[in-house]
């Protein structure tokens, strides 16, 4: 008994401070979301984000009822944190079965998206959400075309080709140090090798995976809270009623 108020005391401290952790991945998966929208066109992607968030909320109350439960008993405390516990896992396991799904899917969904936003491309100075969106990402990542920068010399983005007249690559794909290097292709030390494909897939695979195994660890220290909680009501019994 003493061992699981002891674990619970623990745990409680344990589930506060996790509760950070958890929030800053879920707005890390909703800040995501809203940088690459353009190329992230699943409305339900923020989802899992907003679900980690108000599990983190909800860890702060379940947190100080541990403790206070490690200090002393109360039926009443107890049960209300069984069901605090429950409902954190629910919240949990539901985020780390979507962020999952999410991470699975996006590869090929980002492959075509991205591709088509690149076909269309009208230049640095278009009014086209789709052509600001490509430009954002070239100079956020830095990156340059969907595999690398070969993407731009090739006939595959004819609307940006038509207008400049030869092949190159916006200024978007210019490293700092060269900002107008444009038509330097010549030059390649001055553009961005890497593509934006798979450095997006990389950042999106990567806070998915840290949503996954945040909402997972706090899955099992929750069973193990909950457990430590049971043991406590069990050598507690129930206080008999009678009535004056």
């Amino acid at each position: 008994r003493s061992f699981a108020r002891t674990m619970l005391l623990f745990l409680g401290l344990v589930l506060w401070g996790t509760a950070a952790a958890l929030a800053f991945s879920g707005a890390f998966v909703i800040m995501m979301y809203k940088n690459y929208r353009c190329f992230l066109q699943d409305s339900f992607l923020p989802l899992p984000g907003w679900l980690a968030i108000a599990a983190a909320f909800l860890l702060l109350p379940t947190g100080i009822l541990a403790i206070s439960i490690s200090a002393r008993n109360s039926r009443y405390r107890q049960g209300v944190l069984m069901y605090l516990l429950l409902i954190l896992l629910c919240l949990e396991m539901s985020s780390a079965v979507l962020a999952q799904i999410y991470s699975t899917r996006m590869t090929s969904e980002l492959k075509s998206t991205m591709g088509h936003l690149f076909y269309h491309y009208n230049g640095p100075y278009s009014e086209n959400p789709g052509s600001k969106a490509v430009d954002k990402i070239q100079r956020k990542l830095q990156c340059c075309g969907v595999q690398n920068y070969t993407d731009w010399l090739t006939a595959s983005t004819v609307s940006w080709h038509l207008q400049t007249e030869k092949a190159c690559a916006p200024e978007s794909c210019c490293k700092e140090k060269h900002s107008h290097c444009r038509d330097d292709l010549c030059q390649l030390e001055h553009l961005f090798q890497e593509g934006c494909l798979r450095k997006l897939e990389d950042q999106v695979h990567f806070v998915m995976l840290y949503l996954f195994w945040c909402c997972v660890v706090l899955g099992i220290l929750e069973l193990l809270a909950g457990f430590s909680n049971g043991i406590l009501m069990r050598h507690q019994p129930f206080q008999d009623f009678r009535i004056l």
